[in-house]
């Protein structure tokens, strides 16, 4: 298991993308942090909540097993330090998990829009039974 964590100023807020593979498959959390974080809030927030966090479908990726050279580690670090925003991969289960939540709102709308008519519906026929029955 790998798990990586970007955090990135996304206009107007700062973005924290939560990656992890596991057995070959990616899956993306994205955390909104408003103001930049410190370094210690990011600690702060990866011990209380990472359990808590609701992260995407697992999407198929191949792990790329780097050299053990300290030079390249480096170079490696370095070059994740300088990238900005998240992986096409990435981004992709995070468009993944947006398109099952909206599915997922609107089937909860419609049960709850059908209960109400249900209910209205009910109410109604109590009501012309009332009238039907007299004082």
């Amino acid at each position: 298991m790998k798990a990586s964590l970007t955090v990135f100023f996304e206009d107007p807020f700062w973005v924290g993308v939560f990656e992890r593979i596991e057995d070959g498959k990616l899956s993306v959390c994205k955390v909104t942090f408003g103001a930049e974080p410190k370094d210690y809030e990011v600690w702060d927030y990866i011990l209380h909540h990472y359990y808590e966090l609701v992260f995407s479908p697992a999407i198929e990726t191949e792990i790329r097993q780097a050299a053990d050279n300290p030079k390249r580690r480096s170079r490696n670090a370095r070059k994740q330090l300088e990238n900005t925003g998240i992986g096409t991969k990435s981004q992709q289960a995070l468009q993944r998990q947006r398109e099952e939540m909206k599915t997922e709102r609107r089937q909860i709308s419609r049960e709850e829009r059908e209960a109400e008519a249900q209910r209205r519906f009910v109410m109604k026929q109590e009501k012309k039974k009332e009238k039907r029955r007299g004082h």
